[in-house]
């Protein structure tokens, strides 16, 4: 049985729709899934990357293009009352149910419902204790989004995320291999099928390819 590290942040509406598609993608396969929160701004602060929000007509776009994946597969997908917004109380919130930064899949469901069906503010105070009482048989003894435990839980994922090449996401580590984003999850199920593919020079072959741009290698 394979294990698939699914590193996730809830403000990232793909993270939705591949949490929701990935049972489907991978049917009839032995594997299982560990859920990894970690905080998206800091993996694009590394590479100095504004994400799809910082740049306005691809924002447009993208707010435009996951409302239609979500109809296209069958996920109900309403944008938050605002996006982007500051996902570090989802994240406590959910690293408050874990010890070792991983979270279980009610846990990922409760968020990203939370945030991704409905249209509401995400970060409503109301909403917040309402969802820290979904959580609450989950938490662990005297934790919650305010402890230092899933701060630091948070922030050790994260580091390990930047360590091991994750650059956004949702990503999904797997033997070693990161595969980036929802279309990425039929690449995914060909891996873990055995696709020849993968024992030749593809997959790393790319490392050796110049830049053809001025200062880059």
């Amino acid at each position: 049985m394979k294990r698939i590290t699914f590193y996730l942040d809830f403000i990232s509406p793909y993270a939705w729709l591949a949490f929701e598609r990935l049972p489907q993608e991978l049917e009839g396969l032995s594997y299982s899934v560990a859920y990894k929160p970690v905080l998206l701004g800091a993996l694009l602060q590394q590479h100095a990357n504004p994400g799809p929000a910082g740049i306005a007509p691809k924002r447009d776009w993208t707010y435009r293009h996951v409302t239609w994946l979500g109809h296209a597969q069958g996920t109900p997908l309403q944008m938050p009352a605002r996006h982007p917004f500051n996902p570090l109380p989802l994240l406590r919130t959910a690293l408050a149910c874990s010890d070792d930064g991983y979270i279980n899949r009610f846990v990922v469901g409760a968020v990203l419902r939370h945030v991704w069906q409905g249209g509401h503010d995400a970060l409503d105070a109301a909403r917040l204790a309402e969802l820290a009482a979904q959580l609450a048989d989950q938490l662990r003894a005297g934790e919650d989004a305010a402890s230092d435990g899933p701060k630091a839980l948070l922030r050790a994922n994260t580091e390990a995320a930047q360590s091991a090449g994750v650059f956004g996401v949702p990503a999904f580590e797997v033997d070693g291999k990161l595969f980036w984003g929802l279309d990425s999850l039929p690449m995914l199920r060909a891996y873990l099928c055995g696709d020849a593919w993968f024992d030749g020079p593809g997959w790393d072959a790319v490392r050796q390819l110049p830049s053809g741009l001025p200062g880059k290698a």
